[in-house]
């Protein structure tokens, strides 16, 4: 891609989310906020109390918040709601929620909970339809998340190959009111070693869904890479809680105008 099909790209997906976004992770497992490296159980980082790592990215200036249930998404039903609402109670800042939301039902009970949008990953790819009814009642509220290990979106907390690649799957969604895809290449997830930004630049030109990039962001030049790619946003994780950067260096380093 050319410099200038890139800034094309980079303006068509960012529409949405006006400007291109850092957005702080609160992945929950147990009660605490974990990192996982390549998203496999024995291998978390714990980063202590939820509400109080939502607090310190929203006084260090975050515009909205990244939730994951991790119980959920192993389990197949969520496990930390006790958690995930303490969370949702004490910030003021839109959030999106993720792991273990299965139905339609569990979405619309969340986004009247309060969260802003829900993040649909096994239940989206078995049911794509489930998208669409979903935005049926609650327009602009769902985010597909293809999880991807070896080119092959994965299911079932990453666990399960879904036989289907990131760009296949998202050719499905366009048309059935996602808000955006969030992508996460679990290939480098969570091991602080750099962003793969090919797999991102491919998804954002088979889409025009606005894509949120995820997994490797290690240095605040990772940043730069996916926001070049055509991502509307990257969310980070364990860069931001081993303080590798912080958010208002990253929120700098990308283009706020």
């Amino acid at each position: 891609m050319t410099g200038t099909e890139t800034d094309t790209a980079t303006s068509e997906t960012t529409d949405e989310f006006e400007t291109f976004e850092v957005i702080p992770a609160v992945d929950i497992q147990d009660g605490e906020v974990v990192q996982l490296v390549q998203g496999e159980r024995g291998t978390e980082r714990t980063y202590g109390e939820p509400v109080a790592a939502a607090r310190r990215w929203i006084d260090a200036g975050a515009e909205s918040l990244h939730l994951v249930d991790l119980d959920g998404a192993f389990e197949g039903e969520r496990a930390n709601a006790a958690a995930i609402d303490a969370v949702i109670d004490t910030v003021d800042v839109p959030t999106q929620l993720g792991g273990g939301i299965r139905t339609a039902a569990d979405a619309r009970a969340l986004l009247d909970r309060g969260v802003d949008r829900v993040i649909l990953g096994t239940a989206a790819v078995d049911n794509p339809d489930i998208v669409a009814e979903i935005s049926e009642t609650h327009p602009d509220s769902v985010v597909v998340s293809l999880d991807a290990k070896d080119g092959e979106v994965v299911v079932e907390g990453w666990t399960e190959g879904a036989g289907i690649s990131p760009v296949e799957a998202a050719e499905r969604y366009a048309d059935l009111g996602a808000a955006a895809i969030l992508f996460t290449n679990v290939d480098v997830e969570g091991q602080l070693e750099g962003v793969a930004t090919e797999p991102v630049r491919e998804l954002v030109e088979a889409t025009d869904v606005p894509v949120i990039a995820s997994g490797g962001v290690a240095t605040l030049e990772d940043v730069r890479e996916l926001e070049a790619a055509g991502a509307a946003a990257v969310v980070v994780g364990s860069a931001l809680y081993e303080g590798k950067f912080t958010l208002a260096e990253a929120q700098a380093a990308v283009d706020r105008s």
